[in-house]
């Protein structure tokens, strides 16, 4: 088994333990340490980061197992990593707002299913690589890990969102940090990528780093100023300058994200940094309802736009929303669908259903037909009907069934298969399926360098 060490700048982090790839002996093995740098693996004597998987100027994140539940379930550790730049003051900030993070998904994130839930928050003292006769200290937060994708990555995959898929996302949203703000807490840091939409479809909020109680005491003097961490294009200007930060302050940011989700552009295409106007309606056309909405979270004073997250959920529902066809300019992703996007699996999986239906079809056109115009011209029109009825899901589910009765009626067909032997048309199905996959991976592979580089 891999672990992956947490130390920062650690020379070699990737350790390997070949007796600890049994789940028995795994759970109940003693501390095992990394053999570059000497600390300790096994986090809190029961985490086990297994993979690195972002790291950032505060912190580095892993996906880890559970070894104390039944299933060894994954999780999501966080360590504290400041950058070695910050000053003392700055240090003790960011270290507090880690704490903070810790305190806020105890208290919310245990009771919303949409915010992650808190596992554990512990510290780790070590000896110094450099000095080993000084101790350094390091925070670690375990939190839920959500299977699946952020909005950032799915931008990037489909290029566009419908408005009925960016309302649907919006109303999601604005319950959730209607409960956030109830609770006296302010995110300050909504965008796609802090969005993750499980792979049951249920969107999740993340990061809630940057997040700023607010005091709920009469009369209690404390700053609700920013910290200076956010960010850019997506914090409202008042945060930006390091003012006061309030419920209106995420609802900017959520419009924000809205509509850079409806136009599929950067930030930088939607926003004249000249004159700090927005000018976003030119590449969507949106109903009347959800341009007015947006349109006032997007002011540039706090207390022009809407103050509260129910607030702008009445006002979606003052009147019918409907989506309006997009105009020409808008560049959407051709294999873009109103339903949620397919897994890896279930897109290699209907490319393996179509292959192996063609090969069979091929066979029975062949044993009738031969090899001529008008044999190919008709096994174009039933995989190009296969793939539009894969595309719209309209057999979703009955795959099988039909995999099952179109391979039955070619066997047990003697003139269907002509020469063809039983076995021979299994093998000549299982052949089609499998170039299918592999063209379908070559393809996604292409237009995902080229989504990159585009």
């Amino acid at each position: 088994m891999e672990i992956h060490c947490t130390r920062p700048h650690c020379p070699r982090p990737q350790n390997f333990f070949a007796e600890l790839d049994q789940k028995a002996t795994l759970q109940t093995a003693q501390q095992r340490y990394c053999t570059a740098c000497g600390i300790p693996l096994i986090l809190g004597g029961r985490y086990i980061p297994t993979q690195l998987l972002n790291q950032g100027g505060f912190g580095t994140t892993f996906l880890a197992r559970d070894r104390h539940t039944p299933m060894m379930r994954y999780c999501v550790v966080k360590q504290f990593q400041p950058s070695d730049q910050l000053s003392p003051s700055q240090l003790a900030k960011a270290q507090a707002l880690f704490e903070q993070e810790a305190e806020v998904l105890e208290q919310l994130g245990n009771n919303h299913p949409q915010i992650p839930n808190l596992y554990a928050f512990f510290p780790l003292s070590v000896a110094k690589l450099s000095q080993p006769d000084t101790q350094e200290k390091f925070f670690y937060l375990v939190q839920e890990f959500i299977d699946g994708q952020d909005l950032e990555e799915e931008r990037q995959t489909k290029g566009t969102f419908s408005e009925t898929e960016a309302i649907q996302i919006f109303r999601e949203m604005l319950e959730i940090l209607k409960f956030v703000h109830e609770n006296g807490s302010i995110h300050r840091d909504i965008k796609p990528s802090n969005i993750m939409r499980h792979r049951n479809g249920q969107l999740y909020l993340l990061d809630f780093g940057a997040v700023k109680q607010v005091s709920k005491i009469a009369g209690e003097q404390s700053s609700n100023s920013s910290t200076g961490i956010y960010s850019p294009g997506y914090a409202p200007p008042e945060q930006m300058i390091g003012g006061e930060v309030k419920p209106a302050s995420d609802l900017y940011a959520l419009a924000v994200t809205i509509v850079v989700l409806l136009a599929g552009k950067d930030l930088k295409e939607l926003r004249d940094s000249h004159t700090n106007c927005w000018h976003w309606k030119q590449y969507i056309n949106v109903s009347d309802t959800l341009a007015d909405v947006l349109d006032k979270l997007l002011l540039e004073a706090p207390i022009q736009r809407f103050q509260s997250a129910q607030e702008v959920i009445d006002a979606l529902d003052s009147q019918p929303v409907s989506p309006q066809p997009q105009p020409q300019t808008v560049i959407t992703n051709p294999h873009h669908s109103p339903s949620l996007p397919r897994s890896l699996s279930e897109i290699f999986y209907d490319a393996a259903f179509i292959g192996f239906e063609t090969g069979l079809i091929f066979i029975v056109l062949y044993s009738f037909l031969g090899i001529s115009g008008i044999s190919v011209g008709l096994l174009g029109m039933v995989v190009g009907g296969l793939v539009y009825t894969q595309y719209r899901r309209l057999i979703q589910g009955k795959n099988l069934l039909m995999i099952s009765g179109i391979t039955a009626i070619v066997l047990f067909i003697p003139p269907l298969r002509g020469s063809w032997s039983m076995l021979e048309v299994i093998i000549a199905g299982g052949i089609t399926a499998a170039s299918a996959i592999a063209v379908t991976a070559l393809f996604r592979l292409i237009y995902l360098l080229l989504s990159r580089l585009l």
